[in-house]
């Protein structure tokens, strides 16, 4: 039989052990011992131990007591050689339920503890390589979102392949510091790279924290994506832009210059993918929308608005009256038959320019429907009743200015 047999009487005395048992202990069937000794004699020892196997805990003891028992972290030496064995254990009664034996079964399971030692082993250097490649995922993230990955269909950046990519409908983001050439001219290169760290390093958590991800910097430029809706856009655009009223407050203590930066955000179907050759990839995003989202930023100079945002955008926000805006005017956009509609979004300015900006919303928006219906000369009067008001709305200016260019051609 594969399996040993040993079988003690109702005193404990070994009574019978078969071929594979005599094998398994080294020895038969030792006469006059007592069952406490059965440890010591048979070389029972609790495994990964020295000690003997305590003979209350054994199998063959639970089984004089009447009760069925067995166990797996028992071992058999026979000088040198260890032998892990399963044991099984149990009572035997004669007709009149009086316990006359105690049987037990030994099974060898090298094999099986051998097999148990290679999966631990397997199972940690499996833990292992993810660790490594979760840090490795984690290390890459900072470079390629994991939310880009995700679009295209993958947890790690090494199942990339070039080429991949996907269609969405996204809000795009860009945003900007006004006159940074002129800023970085008064700091030399490492004064350059700290001050960039330290305002990108602000911005970026009102991203995450809106449930975008950045898809790149370009210097100080941040362009970001919202696959959720545009209303996480314009949160993160608006906290960017309180963010940066602490951040100046705080450069204001070192003596620095404030900043100013500009953001536009436009929603639209845009292609997400890799491109580049076989030996350098990079992830990109192309799309008309892209473009028309870094326009909208450019132009946040054009009008001095700190936030713009198109139409594609403003109809699709859940409750765009939660916002203090303004319908600011309309682009042509390249290419494209029809302009697209402009909206300044001020919630971040300061309370006494949104004031005025709310005060005047009316009177600006006729002034700007007017002077794209033609009837620039009731434009000009409404714009110049503004200025009277409050001299600071740049936007103001720029439609004057540009009725002011008209004229002169």
């Amino acid at each position: 039989m594969p399996v040993g047999v040993f079988v003690v009487d109702a005193d404990g005395q070994p009574f019978y052990t078969n071929q594979t048992a005599q094998n398994i202990f080294g020895k038969g069937i030792i006469a006059e011992t007592t069952p406490e000794k059965i440890p010591e004699i048979y070389q029972l020892y609790l495994a990964g131990t020295e000690k003997f196997y305590p003979y209350e805990q054994q199998p063959i003891f639970k089984a004089l007591k009447g009760e069925n028992a067995r166990v797996d972290n028992m071992e058999i030496r026979q000088g040198e050689k260890i032998i892990p064995v399963e044991v099984s254990a149990s009572p035997i009664f004669d007709d009149n339920g009086k316990l006359i034996y105690a049987i037990a079964t030994f099974q060898d399971i090298t094999e099986r503890k051998k097999a148990e030692a290679e999966r631990i082993q397997f199972t940690k250097q499996l833990e292992l390589k993810n660790t490594e490649l979760s840090k490795l995922n984690q290390s890459y993230s900072r470079f390629v979102p994991k939310q880009f990955l995700r679009f295209l269909g993958h947890e790690s950046i090494v199942d990339v392949s070039l080429g991949e990519s996907v269609q969405k409908k996204m809000s795009i983001l860009f945003s900007d510091i006004r006159s940074f050439t002129t800023l970085s001219e008064t700091m030399n290169l490492g004064e350059n790279f700290k001050f960039i760290n330290s305002y990108l390093s602000r911005m970026e958590p009102l991203i995450t924290a809106n449930y975008g991800f950045i898809d790149k910097y370009i210097g100080d430029a941040i362009m970001a994506l919202f696959g959720r809706c545009p209303d996480d856009a314009v949160q993160a655009a608006l906290g960017m832009l309180l963010e940066l009223n602490k951040y100046n407050i705080l450069r204001k203590g070192y003596n620095k210059s404030p900043i100013k930066i500009g953001i536009g955000i436009n929603t639209g179907s845009l292609m997400l993918g890799t491109v580049g050759g076989i030996n350098r990839m990079d992830t990109t995003v192309i799309s008309d929308a892209v473009n028309l989202a870094s326009r909208l930023q450019d132009l946040t100079k054009v009008y001095g608005a700190s936030l713009i945002i198109s139409q594609h955008t403003f109809f699709q926000l859940k409750d765009y009256t939660k916002y203090n805006y303004r319908f600011l005017g309309q682009v042509q956009v390249k290419g494209k038959k029809d302009a697209v509609s402009l909206f300044e979004f001020f919630d971040a300015d300061p309370p006494e320019l949104i004031e005025f900006k709310t005060q005047t919303k009316t009177l600006f928006e006729q002034g700007v429907i007017s002077y794209y219906s033609q009837q620039k000369e009731q434009a000009t009067e409404i714009f110049q009743r503004i200025i009277s008001l409050n001299n600071q709305d740049k936007a103001v200016y720029f439609y004057l200015e540009e009725e002011g260019r008209r004229k002169k051609e």
